[in-house]
């Protein structure tokens, strides 16, 4: 066996690979597994990303880059209809949804090269397409032909959940959509759900939501869920909360459906967004010595470690937070910690989400329902009081930090337009420990978004100056300098 090929990179074959010792191989090509592959290279490591199908994973084929175009053209026909408010009067919008689809696959198709072979080949990453399985504890197998490493990530995602017996569209399928819905069910009211439902009521679907929950999006603020669950039903959303589906029958291109409150609605389709399982069914794991949760995930420690020491996992595979800028950071971490034998720990206190909805809900770090029973307190800016805002028309949202006792932002929560963009300043507070005096000391361009945050550390570090020891050593300063005139 020879150590693995320093000739340039580029995609093998299963027999080229074996005749290596890879310093690291990944498994899986989405997010986690691109990012840790090209960090691993980067450290001067030699990798194998193995993928068994599209290198770019469930972001770039049936996740966040075909939902945001999506959202992008629905968006864009609900701002032509409402554009009335600002004296603009569109007389009809006509959506024209294989023109929709069409644009949905061309945001794919120009940034799949991105993350090509060939493009990872310039990187200095080997590639090799196939299904792998774990046949040991340093070693795995891809159509026959064995293949040993050092160290390995896996990274393999996870798929959707789809109720039994129920024919449906997921966040995998529903961008195989020719035509649009006249109705459409849309299961689940978390993120996902509450996205897709309002882009296709947007575009012309009649939509009904059915959550469980008694709200939707029920890990934000609740008065984040109230304005997104009022914006839903403001576009013809039916939603219907605390409810469930019972059964389903499909016939003459219809699905009948029975829900628990006794309701029955009619859907020419039904899309389920009910969360999302890791299958790790023939990755052959228990030979590679790696241990799964309770849920199925792959368990790792705060290094991104499992229970065989040569082994990482990164990305949806794991139980830890799902989003893509997690997967990546993630990954990185796994392999930097792999290739170096470092033990560097992946931070959990301060991780950014948006959903995607009109309005967007932006958070990260302490929510600010949960402010009062840690000892926090919140300080806020209504968009009714944004300049920016009422110039648009859009003043349903808001902006709140989370401060603790000594005055360091801990978490913020933003409801609104370009609320995932001005988070990037607030989660950059969170995550250096920042002050609401030092934020509220920066100079921000007017009028922007992102002056609720500030306007909010501005009023907060201005109450500090009317309090305690600060505000004694202000009157003393008054004082003298009164004297000195």
């Amino acid at each position: 066996m020879t150590t693995a090929p320093r000739r340039r990179a580029r995609p093998l074959t299963p027999v080229e690979a074996g005749r290596a010792v890879w310093d690291l191989v990944v498994v899986g090509a989405g997010s986690a597994g691109l990012v840790a592959a090209r960090t691993a290279a980067v450290l001067g490591a030699r990798v194998l990303l193995i993928e068994a199908r599209g290198f770019g994973g469930e972001c770039l084929y049936t996740g966040c880059v075909p939902s945001k175009a999506l959202i992008a053209a629905a968006d864009a026909a609900q701002d032509a209809r409402g554009a009335g408010r600002l004296g603009i009067h569109v007389d009809e919008v006509r959506v024209d949804f294989a023109a929709v689809m069409a644009h949905v696959k061309r945001a794919i198709a120009e940034i799949e090269p991105v993350d090509s072979p060939e493009t990872l080949a310039g990187s200095g990453v080997f590639t090799l397409r196939g299904r792998a399985r774990f046949d040991g504890p340093r070693s795995l197998v891809v159509e026959g032909v064995g293949i040993r490493f050092r160290d390995a990530v896996v990274a393999t995602g996870s798929s959707p959940v789809v109720p039994d017996g129920v024919d449906v569209l997921t966040n995998e399928t529903v961008w195989d959509l020719e035509t649009l819905p006249e109705s459409l069910l849309v299961l689940g009211g978390g993120a996902i759900g509450c996205e897709l439902a309002q882009a296709f009521a947007r575009l012309g679907s009649r939509v009904t939501l059915v959550h469980r929950g008694d709200r939707v999006l029920p890990k934000e603020d609740p008065d984040a869920s109230a304005l997104v669950l009022a914006a839903l039903r403001a576009d013809g959303v039916d939603v219907r909360l605390g409810t469930t589906l019972d059964e389903a029958t499909r016939a003459d291109g219809r699905t009948t459906t029975r829900l628990s409150d006794g309701s029955t609605v009619v859907a020419e389709r039904v899309l389920a967004a009910l969360g999302r399982r890791v299958d790790t069914t023939g990755l052959g794991l228990d030979a590679a010595g790696v241990a799964l949760d309770d849920s199925g995930a792959i368990a790792v420690d705060r290094t991104l470690a499992t229970s065989n020491p040569r082994i990482r996992a990164a990305g949806d595979a794991t139980p830890l937070p799902r989003f893509t800028h997690t997967a990546g950071m993630f990954g990185s971490i796994a392999a930097t910690n792999a290739v170096l034998g470092l033990s560097r720990r992946a931070r959990l206190d301060d991780v950014p989400r948006v959903t995607f909805t009109a309005p967007e809900v932006a958070a990260v770090g302490v929510s600010s329902a949960d402010a009062a029973a840690s000892g926090l307190r919140v300080v806020e800016t209504p968009h009714h009081d944004l300049d920016r805002a009422i110039a648009e028309g859009r003043t349903a949202g808001f902006t709140r930090l989370v401060v603790d006792r000594r005055g360091r932002v801990v978490g913020a929560t933003i409801v609104g337009p370009r609320a995932g963009e001005s988070l990037g300043e607030l989660s950059t507070a969170v995550s250096l420990g920042l002050t609401v005096r030092t934020l509220a000391g920066v100079l921000h361009a007017y009028p922007t978004y992102s002056d609720a945050g500030w306007n909010a550390a501005v009023r907060d570090a201005q109450g500090a100056l009317r309090r305690g020891a600060v505000a004694a050593v202000i009157r003393l300063l008054r004082r003298v300098r009164r004297r000195r005139r």
